[in-house]
C-alpha cells in the first residue's frame, strides 16, 4: 500500500501532539510506503498530478523522528490513498491544492478528506448547515452588522472565518467601548468575512473536540479548558486538555452532523462543542488524536485506517 501525505513542513511538528504524525505511524505499522510532500513540491503535467516526494521512515520520539529513505518524483495517481493534512489558512492556495489532488481522485485514489467537501465545508460557516445545534450568530464583512448584532447581547465572541488556533478571537459585548475598533479590526474594515457568535458561558467547562470517523464519533472528547488569564480554550493559547466521555447531548449532536459528513466524503473530522452547542466543524486537519490516545488508551488512527482500508477494498 502506498500513501502520500500533503502537509506543512514535517520539521516543524510537535510529535507528542501532531495528529498527522499519529496517522503516519499507523500507516508504518501497517507496512505502507509513506510519501511526504508539501505545497511547493507539486506540479501537473499532461493532466496528471506529480509531487517531488520523500519516502520516509518514522520513529516515535520528540527529536530525530523521521529518516528520508529516498527522494523521488511520484505520479500521485499511483497512490492508494492521499491524506490532505495542510493546516489553514484556508486561502486560494489551499483551494488550488484541492484541485490538484482532485485529479488523483478522478483516477480512483482515495482522498482523505474529499477535496470538494474541503471547499464546501468552511470550518466556521458550516455550522449554518445545523441551525438547530448552533448558537445565535451573524456572519458579515460589514463591521456595522457585527456591531449591531453585538449590541443586542451581553457577551459575544468575534472571530475571523479563516483563523485557527484561537488567533484573532475577541470577547466583547454591548457595553464595550472597544466594540467598534474590534469589528473594524477583525473585518479589516469591511474586507474580511467575520463571525459574531453569542458567548457560551459553559466554555469554563471546556471547548470539547469530538472526533468523527466516517460519521461515527470516538466515544471520548478532549475538553480544552481556558486558563485563568484567557477566555479561549485553545491549547495553543494556554488552555489545558482534559478527557471527557461523550454525553447524551454530544451523541445527539453527532447523530445529526455525522451522517452529513459521511455523505460529503469527510472521513475524518473534528467538531467543537461548548455546552450543548456546535460551534465549529473542522475538516481540514483536525487534531487531538495523540492526546485522546494517551488519556484513554485508544488507537484512533488505527480506527481511521480500518475505515480507509474498508473503503479501498
Amino acid at each position: 500500500m502506498k500513501i502520500s501525505i500533503l502537509m506543512d513542513d514535517i520539521n516543524g511538528i510537535n510529535t507528542k501532539k501532531d495528529s498527522t504524525f499519529a496517522m503516519m505511524l499507523e500507516a508504518q505499522r501497517r507496512d505502507y510506503e509513506i510519501y511526504y510532500f508539501t505545497q511547493n513540491d507539486t506540479y501537473i503535467s499532461k493532466n496528471t498530478p506529480f509531487a517531488q516526494s520523500k519516502i520516509i521512515k518514522l520513529t516515535d520520539s520528540k527529536t530525530n523522528y523521521y529518516e528520508v529513505l529516498e527522494e523521488k518524483t511520484v505520479d500521485l495517481t499511483t497512490m492508494n490513498v492521499i491524506l490532505m493534512r495542510k493546516d489553514p489558512p484556508f486561502n486560494m492556495e489551499y483551494i488550488m491544492d484541492t484541485y490538484f489532488i482532485e485529479l488523483a481522485q478522478r483516477k480512483g485514489v482515495l482522498i482523505v478528506n474529499n477535496p470538494q467537501a474541503l471547499r464546501d465545508a468552511n470550518e466556521k460557516f458550516f455550522v449554518e448547515a445545523f441551525p438547530q445545534l448552533s448558537p445565535e450568530c451573524t456572519i458579515s464583512r460589514n463591521p456595522k452588522h457585527i456591531v449591531e448584532f453585538t449590541k443586542k447581547h451581553e457577551k459575544v465572541i468575534i472571530k475571523p472565518m479563516d483563523g485557527m488556533g484561537g488567533a484573532s478571537i475577541f470577547q466583547t459585548g454591548k457595553n464595550d467601548k472597544n466594540l467598534n475598533v474590534i469589528a473594524e479590526t477583525v473585518t479589516d474594515n469591511g474586507k474580511r468575512t467575520t463571525m459574531a457568535q453569542v458567548f457560551i458561558p459553559e466554555i469554563s467547562e471546556g471547548d470539547k473536540r469530538i472526533l468523527l470517523i466516517d460519521g461515527e464519533p470516538v466515544p471520548y472528547a478532549l475538553a480544552r479548558i481556558p486558563s485563568e488569564n484567557d477566555f479561549r480554550g485553545n491549547l495553543a493559547k494556554g488552555g489545558t486538555g482534559a478527557g471527557r466521555k461523550l454525553t447524551e447531548s454530544d451523541y445527539r449532536i453527532c447523530s445529526v452532523v455525522g451522517p452529513k459528513l459521511k455523505e460529503m466524503g469527510i472521513i475524518f473530522a473534528g467538531i467543537d462543542v461548548i455546552g450543548e452547542y456546535l460551534t465549529e466543524v473542522n475538516v481540514t486537519s483536525p487534531t487531538c488524536i495523540r492526546e485522546l490516545d494517551s488519556l484513554f488508551d485508544l488507537n484512533i488512527a488505527g480506527t481511521l485506517f480500518d475505515k480507509i482500508e474498508a473503503i479501498i477494498n
